[in-house]
């Protein structure tokens, strides 16, 4: 693969939703900012659109991926994805669910031919694309699937300067957690955050505090077998590995300021169980992260807003975090490829470096 280019490719998202707003305000802060150079990947008549509603001064340019950087400082650069997005804010239409997959598709394919050095993708609308026969649970699941990994490989982070935490399962049923959380997917959630911990993000001992299923981490098994059964044994598997380990950990006293001083990120057993504190601390700053990939893509935490899209009053903040982010973690990427020490581990197996 060519040698990423430092421009990151932003997808448009879901037509309706707030992605083109935040993205319209997030260009306008880029100098304010010290924002990278980015690109759209999207329909360049949606963001013109968008503009005009919200009385934005932004000129939109279409161009290649080359072509972004000299673009950015003076208009947002879009690359066209192909179809025409023809919703209007707040509502989805016919066009919107083929407009955000091929906005992903193309995000995907240029981070994957180097022409860009990461994904960042703006929210899409579950229900949206499932209407129209997505046949994926949300955005980490398809990004495994255009990247060519197997589920679960990917990994889903809520990444802040406060608190990183990881899900184990993710877009489940919370009744279906119990039969999903495995040992084997426990311990390969594990390998993967510690291993992105350390390539990317550059922490050389990452230390990851592993959340009980049940309360007060099943109280030796008196509130529920999982735990001992499930939770403890893959521990240990990670600190055989070599892997900085702790738990199971009762959820419920993890994420006060002094315990979030000793981890640096915190895996629980299902989504709310983690999301929940992460996004009360850092709703406004937390960043999505998936790990285990083979490029980085980070994601604003939040969704479309359908009630926001077109006011005015969506809030740029998680996506600058996003964008910010992505140049962190790709700069690294690139440096780690040029070390013939690091460049061995970058073919993800799963398995810790």
């Amino acid at each position: 693969m060519a040698r990423p280019s430092p421009v990151l490719a932003l997808t448009s998202g879901e037509p309706a939703g707030v992605g083109p707003d935040i993205t319209l305000a997030a260009w306008l802060l880029r100098d304010a900012r010290a924002l990278p150079p980015f690109f759209v990947t999207g329909d360049a008549g949606l963001l013109r659109r968008r503009a005009a509603q919200l009385g934005l001064a932004v000129p939109v340019r279409e161009c290649t991926p080359e072509q972004a950087r000299a673009l950015f400082p003076d208009a947002l650069p879009v690359v066209n994805a192909g179809p025409t997005a023809t919703a209007d804010p707040g509502k989805p239409d016919a066009s919107s669910a083929a407009a955000a997959c091929a906005a992903i598709d193309s995000a995907v394919a240029l981070v994957k031919a180097g022409r860009a050095s990461a994904v960042v993708t703006n929210p899409i609308s579950k229900a949206v694309l499932y209407a129209d026969g997505f046949g994926f649970p949300g955005h980490t699941e398809y990004l495994a699937h255009l990247a060519g990994l197997p589920a679960p490989r990917p990994v889903m982070m809520i990444w802040s300067p406060e608190l990183a935490v990881v899900p184990t399962t993710i877009h489940v049923p919370l009744a279906e957690v119990p039969r999903l959380f495995t040992h084997a997917l426990l311990v390969e959630t594990a390998q993967i955050t510690a291993r992105d911990l350390r390539l990317r993000f550059g922490i050389a001992a990452p230390r990851l505090a592993i959340c009980g299923l049940n309360p007060h981490a099943g109280e030796d098994g008196m509130l529920g077998c999982e735990d001992e059964d499930v939770t403890r044994p893959a521990v240990e598997t990670l600190r055989q590995q070599g892997i900085d380990a702790r738990g199971p950990l009762p959820a419920d006293t993890l994420f006060h300021a002094a315990a979030r001083a000793t981890y640096d990120a915190a895996i629980g057993a299902y989504h709310d169980q983690v999301l929940a504190p992460a996004k009360a601390l850092a709703f406004d700053r937390a960043v999505n992260v998936t790990l285990g990939l083979p490029f980085v893509r980070t994601s604003p935490d939040h969704g479309t807003a359908f009630g926001l899209a077109g006011t005015g009053r969506a809030d740029p903040s998680s996506l600058i975090e996003a964008l910010l982010l992505a140049r962190r973690l790709a700069e690294r990427d690139a440096a780690n490829a040029r070390e013939p020490s690091v460049r061995d581990h970058l073919a993800l197996d799963g398995q810790p470096g």
